[in-house]
């Protein structure tokens, strides 16, 4: 078995292992009020996880949901608001979770989402979310956050529909 898909599998264990809530699923016994007594819960919102904290020197994920879509003939496109388009092109820095492309200890091509992956077959957010990394040389996969530096392209027309690109990026610090 791939062991990634196994890693991301697993990552989701824990949290209900040890009564925390896992996103989607409603809190630890909240499904029933007594003994053979059902009770219908409501899902766990989504924003009862936390966001990784906005780091100094570091784009927002906030910043980068700063789009909409709009429809043109008929296509769906992005429309970015104008603190986006000036970062096209220039060097940033981002933070995120790895999400690989293919298996291998080492990531030269990868997703960063702005959130942990909660399920291995299920993107954690929208367009608005996830950065497409073509890294200068390959990184170590890690389900930490990470902090990269590179030059950003913001995508008006990516077939694969995706918004955001980091190209020649490097592992760095927030610093």
């Amino acid at each position: 078995m791939n062991r990634f898909v196994l890693a991301l599998a697993l990552a989701a264990l824990p949290a209900a292992a040890i009564g925390q809530a896992v996103p989607g699923q409603a809190p630890p016994g909240a499904g029933t009020t007594g003994p053979g007594q059902p009770q219908l819960a409501a899902p766990v919102p989504p924003d009862a996880f936390q966001a990784l904290p906005e780091l100094k020197g570091v784009v927002s994920w906030k910043t980068l949901a700063q789009v909409q879509t709009v429809k043109v003939k008929d296509r769906v496109v992005p429309q970015y608001a104008d603190g986006v388009l000036k970062l096209n092109a220039t060097e940033v820095k981002l933070q995120g979770f790895m999400m690989p492309l293919e298996m291998g200890d080492k990531q030269k091509q990868f997703v960063l989402a702005a959130m942990p992956p909660t399920c291995a077959f299920c993107m954690p957010g929208g367009p608005e979310q996830l950065v497409l990394v073509q890294a200068k040389a390959p990184v170590k996969y890690t389900m930490e956050p990470v902090v990269l530096s590179g030059k950003l392209a913001v995508l008006k027309d990516d077939p694969n529909g995706l918004y955001y690109r980091l190209d020649n990026a490097v592992l760095t610090t927030a610093k």
